[in-house]
């Protein structure tokens, strides 16, 4: 089964060239919104969210990713025989791969003439979601929180996949960057 991507990024440093190198390895891409945009201008073959989802993106595009067809994607054990049946009988794909920033609300709240509003919509609830479920199911999944991240996990996939030792290393740093975020 052809490998999958799931990419929403606020930082999109180095991203279009990352996933060109995904898509050169068979890997299909699902993204959202402004990431999903930039990528289909730049012509990448990408998927909308709401294409895995079943679902559109609501209220401004705080409801995209919260939907059990992305994380059940993300939380399957794929060696755990119960969660595929399951996963299998409801259709849902693993997702392999997760490329995830957060909206700035630091630097937002930070500026002196911030605006309650811009604060609020600073607040990211999906992205933690989708990088602390694909952190916490680390030995299936590859979590990449960091674009400095990107060249040394495209080189591992480029030579047959991401090792154990880099996915425990990349889902502490996630871990790292959740708890921080909001500290």
């Amino acid at each position: 089964m052809k490998k999958r991507a799931l990419v929403s990024v606020s930082d999109k440093t180095g991203l279009v060239s990352f996933v060109k190198g995904l898509i050169e390895q068979d890997i299909e891409v699902i993204s959202t919104g402004g990431t999903f945009s930039l990528l289909k201008e730049a012509g990448l073959a990408v998927l909308a969210i709401s294409e895995v989802s079943g679902f559109p993106e609501i209220l401004d595009g705080r409801v995209k990713t919260l939907h059990p067809n992305i994380h059940a994607g993300l939380l399957a054990v794929v060696n755990n025989p119960e969660h595929v049946k399951q996963i299998d009988e409801l259709n849902i794909r693993p997702i392999d791969y997760v490329v995830v920033n957060l909206y700035p609300f630091k630097e937002t709240i930070s500026k002196p003439d911030v605006s309650w509003n811009e604060a609020i919509e600073n607040i990211d609830i999906g992205g933690p979601s989708m990088l602390r479920s694909a952190a916490k199911n680390h030995e299936s999944v590859t979590v990449v929180v960091d674009p400095n991240d990107y060249e040394n996990v495209l080189a591992q996939i480029e030579k047959g996949g991401t090792t154990l030792e880099t996915r425990r290393a990349l889902a502490a740093k996630v871990f790292r960057h959740t708890a921080s975020t909001f500290s």
